[in-house]
């Protein structure tokens, strides 16, 4: 069982997947196909990744005009953000955050055409994609987080960035 959710965004979805908790622990389905399809999401995943980062570490703002991403915080605590890069939509920068976190457990569905990045407010994260096209990185966009053309809010001032996110390149 999962819900749906339309965001502010065109195309990007919230997914909140059912939680089963008892004395043991969690169980949590992160990802049904047929579930999925059902509720609207039929798309084709080919790669998952991982990645883990540390407090007030931002990573991103990345896209390509091809991949659909489905993200989720597997530990920790990150606020996340999903902007529209698409330079000939009437919407090219438009914004919108998301608190994603192990306790929520909640997904964002990002289509192409959109960057995504996210900055680390817990000790330490796990954040996890998978991906509908094979990693190309001569086919990604890259937006510094503080661009001002897209005027992301961010709770921080000075994050901890690679050379890619800092120069935007």
């Amino acid at each position: 069982m999962i819900e749906v959710s339309k965001t502010e965004l065109e195309g990007v979805f919230v997914i909140k997947p059912h939680v089963f908790e008892d004395h043991r622990g969690q169980f949590v389905e992160t990802y049904n196909h047929r579930l999925y399809a059902e509720n609207g999401i039929d798309v084709k995943f080919v790669q998952d990744d991982i990645s883990i980062s540390t407090r007030n570490v931002l990573r991103g703002i990345h896209g390509d005009n091809v991949t659909h991403k489905l993200l989720c915080c597997l530990h920790g605590k990150l606020y996340f953000v999903v902007v529209n890069c698409d330079t000939e939509s009437k919407d090219f920068g438009r914004w919108q955050s998301f608190i994603l976190s192990e306790a929520s457990r909640m997904q964002v569905l990002v289509p192409p055409k959109y960057g995504n990045a996210y900055l680390v407010l817990s000790d330490e994260a796990t954040f996890h994609y998978k991906q509908s096209t094979y990693y190309d990185r001569s086919k990604q966009f890259t937006y510094k987080w503080n661009d001002p053309r897209l005027n992301i809010w961010w709770p921080i001032e000075n994050p901890i960035l690679s050379e890619r996110d800092e120069q935007g390149k």
